[in-house]
């Protein structure tokens, strides 16, 4: 398994893997997910962080609390795998990039 692993390469390898740490932070701050429910009477998006930047809610929905909170529920629920998905693929890619550790992609 390590065979051809060069420990001498370690320093170099964890600053490397530093710096592809700090670049997918700031690509998740600039990424946007939104998932919709209800045929689109809920919208909530996020950023790659996994932070709410907005929620849409059609004003039908204002006299149905129940399928509001349904409704809002599900988006929610679906904007984080989104996130999360994401970050995944992102760091696989960043595994695979340092030192051959991860999957191909």
């Amino acid at each position: 398994m390590f065979e051809n692993f060069d420990l001498s390469q370690m320093g170099a390898m964890l600053e490397e893997a530093n710096k592809q740490a700090k670049k997918m932070q700031e690509d998740a701050n600039n990424k946007e997910f939104t998932a919709k429910s209800g045929g689109g009477l809920v919208r909530v998006s996020m950023n790659g962080n996994a932070e709410i930047i907005d929620i849409t809610i059609d004003n039908s929905l204002l006299n149905d609390k129940e399928s509001l909170q349904i409704l809002l529920m599900s988006a929610v629920n679906d904007v984080i795998k989104m996130v999360e998905e994401n970050k995944k693929l992102a760091t696989t890619q960043m595994l695979s990039s340092i030192g051959g550790f991860g999957p191909k992609i």
